[in-house]
């Protein structure tokens, strides 16, 4: 096996029609495709023979399941993700059976996405208080007396 293979379309029936990421959105998964190739590191025989490692490959440009919003904001914060085509991956080879590690890097995708599409809040400017600056300036008189203190007169 020169490269990876596709998975077998046979995956087991889930729960929903598409990955969840979050109330707005679910990917449909005819949009998610499925790597399988053999992972790496130590393992023995079944790491040789088995092909558990899963790439999980998603085009946000191409997914119908964005809003224009969704997917400008996915492609500034997932740019470094993304490769030249647009398309993310997200790999998992952490367990030997290629089902957990498919249910794993669906999980990653998910959670990835999530962080991604969060809106942050717009910063309100604040000011110092009147009483704040004074403290501020009682202090730094403090300190100057202090130090003016420290030296020795030599008159």
């Amino acid at each position: 096996m020169t490269g990876p293979a596709p998975l077998p379309d046979a995956a087991p029936p889930e729960p929903s029609s598409g990955l969840r990421v979050n109330d707005q959105l679910v990917i449909p998964r005819g949009e998610l495709e499925f790597r399988a190739s053999r992972a790496s590191g130590p393992g023995g025989q079944h790491v040789n023979k088995t092909s558990s490692r899963v790439e999980l490959l998603w085009s946000p440009a191409r997914s119908a399941a964005l809003t224009g919003e969704q997917r400008a904001r996915l492609a500034e914060r997932l740019a470094s993700r993304l490769d030249s085509e647009g398309v993310l991956r997200v790999v998992s080879s952490d367990t030997r059976s290629q089902l957990r590690n498919r249910e794993a890097a669906e999980g990653r995708l998910a959670e990835l996405l999530r962080k991604a599409l969060v809106v942050p809040k717009k910063r309100r400017p604040t000011k110092p208080s009147r009483a704040a600056k004074q403290a501020r300036l009682d202090e730094k008189r403090r300190n100057a007396e202090r130090k003016r203190n420290r030296k020795a007169d030599y008159d």
